[in-house]
């Protein structure tokens, strides 16, 4: 089996391939009388289409001497057009990256290039550099990025993202890009420590991926000259023109907290937006029940309704997203050399395959899920449950900071004084709870208030988060505790309790961050979690992002880290955490 990571097939493969041109070696798979998408052409074509192990070898019109050996699959009543790509995935929102990969490819998502943050958090770099080489077993194509920023503040940043780590990520052959870049401000400013990682990914030939939501033609001017090449933060039409016509490549966006596509497209077309190649689609990590509906299948379904030619979209959702990464050798077409993902259609507007070859292999057929290797390993990469040797105290549960965090939105935070009285066991207030950021080793602790999560809800309690710390809130100290409790028993997972009882969990038994149910059961416990958070007075959109993003200082206006409660434009610490 050829290693996807290093771009190639070894010679012998490749002799092999030639062979089969040459009537020496049997192909595995011949697609007969298929109407293809060539993405070169930009037009549907007929041919035969020849499949050797995972590569395509041969598209034209000749078939190979007849075999019993070769499987024979008449094309004539569909349209196949390249397996889509995901150009920026989080594959850690309480799913796995092997769970999302599955899923992703039954509805035609065979390549999904991935957020490394979390790895960066759990694993010494060779420890995640052999994981990635084992998720490469899937049928499924799994490439990465190399964050240069840990998106929030630690308290020993420099652990996390040295400069011998970066370059050893921007180095291995399955990271695409760098970024993204969710600390461009500093990097404006005076950051030449990124701006340094910046140059060294366009050295390898990688792109920079920006993070650069409502910024000015001035900014996006200013990060082009930095060197930054695509941006996924467009969210009016008018922002996709502007990056656009300054040479960015725009990823547009249909996620869970940004469903923004439909009036992207609307907006584009009437500003006159005609030209496609440097445009693909993204659904920005999406929290799970997102997905109940599909992927990038999803966000080309949208784009047809809003009228983008049919030949365009597909190319949005995997040539034009190859050619950004440099990939178009490997990836994102129907051709000769290319990595065997196809998406098998009923109709040309109906981009929801009805069959799926995944590197050459049937992941889904006619409808019925082929997946095989159904289970991954995830105690051998040192990923087993969360192990918390310490105790929530009386002490760790007082509170007796001024000021207070309040729900803008799912994930916008502002200050405000706190009038409250916080000495007794309950938040009396309405709309105001408790709200601790506690570091996983049981080191040190932040406490405060949020105002807007709950008004009464007893406790809650997630070891899910983006600094991988453990987040508690709750009206309640005793439900607070209760849910603690439970959580460390269950291996890390979130928790929530009410009136002395535990309401809801959801184990996370991969370091407490990470799921392994399949996609469809997660799905369903993730809907029963927003349901119960509703009920208890959460009046947002996403409360699984509210958790990701408490502790995110790409993120207005204030925001609760592992150094304290931050001023985020001011880079200030109000009040540093405490030391237990």
């Amino acid at each position: 089996m050829m290693n996807e990571h290093r771009y190639r097939w070894r010679n012998r493969q490749l002799r092999e391939h030639v062979s089969v041109m040459d009537g020496h070696i049997t192909p595995t798979i011949v697609l007969m009388n298929a109407t293809y998408l060539n993405v070169y052409m930009k037009r549907w074509m007929e041919a035969h289409i020849w499949i050797y192990d995972d590569r395509i070898i041969y598209v034209g019109e000749e078939l190979p001497e007849e075999n019993n050996a070769i499987e024979y699959v008449d094309c004539s009543e569909r349209y196949l057009v390249p397996g889509y790509i995901e150009p920026h995935s989080h594959p850690f929102q309480l799913y796995n990256p092997h769970r999302l990969a599955q899923y992703a490819s039954q509805t035609g998502t065979t390549t999904l290039i991935n957020d490394n943050l979390v790895l960066l958090f759990l694993l010494e770099t060779k420890k995640a550099f052999s994981l990635m080489e084992d998720l490469n077993d899937l049928p499924v194509s799994l490439y990465w990025w190399s964050r240069f920023d840990s998106q929030s503040a630690l308290q020993e940043k420099d652990a996390l993202l040295s400069d011998r780590q970066v370059m050893d990520w921007l180095n291995h052959d399955a990271v695409l890009q760098g970024g993204e870049l969710t600390c461009w401000p500093s990097v404006l400013k005076d950051d030449d420590h990124v701006l340094h990682w910046m140059q060294e990914a366009k050295r390898s030939r990688k792109p920079v991926e920006g993070h650069f939501p409502g910024a000015s033609e001035r900014t996006l001017t200013k990060m082009k000259l930095l060197g930054t090449d695509g941006d996924h933060e467009a969210m009016n039409g008018k922002e996709v023109w502007d990056r656009l016509r300054l040479g960015y490549t725009v990823a547009l966006r249909y996620s869970s907290i940004r469903p923004d596509l439909p009036k992207l497209v609307q907006e584009m077309k009437e500003i006159g937006v005609e030209v496609y190649d440097r445009l693909m689609f993204t659904t920005d990590g999406s929290t799970p029940s997102f997905y109940e509906q599909g992927m990038i299948d999803t966000c080309i379904s949208i784009a047809l309704e809003q009228g983008i030619p049919e030949v365009e979209a597909y190319c949005m959702s995997s040539y034009n997203v190859a050619k950004h990464f440099g990939m178009e050798h490997r990836i994102g077409s129907i051709g000769p050399g290319r990595v065997a993902h196809i998406n098998f259609l009923d109709a040309k507007d109906q981009p929801t395959p009805v069959s799926v070859l995944a590197k050459g292999k049937w992941v889904k057929d006619r409808g019925e899920n082929k997946q095989v290797g159904d289970e991954f390993d995830w105690q051998k990469h040192e990923l087993g449950p969360l192990q918390l040797d310490w105790e929530l105290t009386d002490k760790d549960l007082q509170f007796s900071l001024p000021l207070g965090l309040e729900m803008v939105n799912d994930v916008i935070l502002k200050p405000y004084p706190i009038q409250t009285e916080l000495s007794g066991n309950e938040v009396n207030a309405e709309d105001e709870a408790f709200l601790m950021l506690m570091d996983r080793d049981g080191e040190w602790k932040v406490n405060s208030l949020l105002k807007g999560f709950t008004t009464s809800l007893g406790g809650l309690v997630s070891s899910y988060s983006n600094t991988g710390d453990i987040i508690v809130i709750g009206k309640n100290k005793e439900d607070m505790r209760l849910a603690f409790e439970r959580m460390k028993e269950i291996g890390g997972g979130i928790v929530l309790s009410h009136h002395g009882h535990i309401i809801y969990e959801l184990p996370l038994p991969i370091q407490g961050m990470m799921s392994d149910m399949p996609m469809e059961s997660l799905i369903e416990k993730a809907k029963e979690y927003q349901r119960i958070v509703e009920e208890h007075g959460f009046p947002f959109g996403d409360p699984v992002y509210t958790l990701l993003f408490l502790s995110s200082t790409h993120l207005p206006f204030i925001r609760i880290t592992p150094k304290g409660i931050m001023d985020v434009k001011k880079k200030e610490v109000l009040f540093p955490a405490i030391m237990r």
